[in-house]
Parts: C-alpha cells; sequence; structure tokens
C-alpha cells in the first residue's frame, strides 16, 4: 500500500524526498488500515459474548453514536452519528457492544445507505429483537469539499424491521426520541 501511496503522490507532481512528504506513504497506508479496520472485524468477535437475559420488552435505545466512515465511490469521509433501538425479546446486548456494531460497519468502504441496514440486520441478529430502528444521520465530504460543494447538507437514512416496521406507535416513539 504504500508504494502505491508513493506513486499517486508523484502522479500530482510531488516530490517524495522532499521532508513533508517523505515518510506519507507509509503514515497514509497505517491510517487507511485503521479507518478501514471494520473488515478485520466479525459480528462474533465485536459482541464477543455480551448478551444478557432480560425480562424487559421496552424500547433500548442509544443515541447520538458519532460515526466516521468513507465514502466508497471517492474515498472521502463521511461524518456523523447513529441512533439505535431495539425491543428486546429475552436478552439484551452490551451497551458498550452497539457502538461496537455501529464503528465495525462505518470502518468500511460505505454508502450509507447499506451501512444503516448492515446495522439493523446485525442489531436483530444479536439479539433476536421483536424489532430493530436504525437513523444515520452523517455529512459527506464528497458533497462538500468537491462537486457540489455544499457545505450543510445532511444525509439522513433509516432502516426499521420487525415492530419499528410494522407498528406506527413503536416508529413513532423511536423516532421523537431521537429528536
Amino acid at each position: 500500500m504504500e508504494a502505491e501511496y508513493a506513486s499517486i503522490i508523484e502522479q500530482l507532481g510531488e516530490d517524495i524526498g522532499r521532508d513533508g512528504l517523505r515518510d506519507t506513504p507509509a503514515r497514509a497506508a497505517k491510517a487507511m488500515r485503521f479507518l478501514t479496520r471494520g473488515y478485520n472485524q466479525s459480528l462474533d468477535e465485536v459482541v464477543n459474548g455480551a448478551l444478557f437475559s432480560s425480562d424487559n420488552s421496552e424500547m433500548v435505545l442509544v443515541r447520538d453514536i458519532e460515526l466516521y466512515s468513507m465514502c466508497e465511490h471517492h474515498l472521502l469521509p463521511f461524518i456523523g452519528k447513529a441512533h439505535v433501538a431495539y425491543i428486546p425479546q429475552g436478552k439484551v446486548v452490551g451497551l458498550s457492544k452497539i457502538a461496537r456494531i455501529v464503528d465495525m460497519y462505518a470502518r468500511r468502504l460505505q454508502i450509507q445507505e447499506n451501512m444503516t441496514k448492515e446495522i439493523a440486520e446485525a442489531i436483530q441478529q444479536v439479539t433476536d429483537a421483536a424489532g430493530v430502528g436504525v437513523v444515520i444521520e452523517a455529512q459527506h465530504m464528497c458533497m462538500m469539499m468537491r462537486g457540489v460543494e455544499k457545505q450543510n447538507a445532511m444525509m439522513k437514512t433509516s432502516m426499521m424491521l420487525g415492530s419499528f416496521r410494522e407498528n406506527p406507535a413503536t416508529r413513532t416513539e423511536f423516532l421523537s426520541l431521537i429528536r
């Protein structure tokens, strides 16, 4: 990966030997590995058995989970927050695991629409919940730094499964709690 970054820098017309750029290919490769570390994680590893019996059947919500991802079309960041909720059916997942699941999918080359669906399906798979709701709000550097250059545009995506899709009251409660 370092050689590829060196080639890109040279193709931009820069001198890869100058002080400020000499170690850039190694730093860039290390940064890209960190930014895409979700490829090296699995759902089982992330959850790590943190499932607990519970007779709670009311909504569990974690909101404002910050996320950092990379647009698969331009390799530019998008930054935002996820709101994740589920209705337990006999078990709950450790609180930090919800944020870790968000990170696992965010730390891959992504489009926001797919990431929202992947997170919802992962929460459903892990918890066997009666329903799952996920809303993601993000700003995309590919839209801010290039192209249409719109600084205030915010993309919102949602995925509703089970009771969040079928029951308007559950959906409304979730959406009102994240406002």
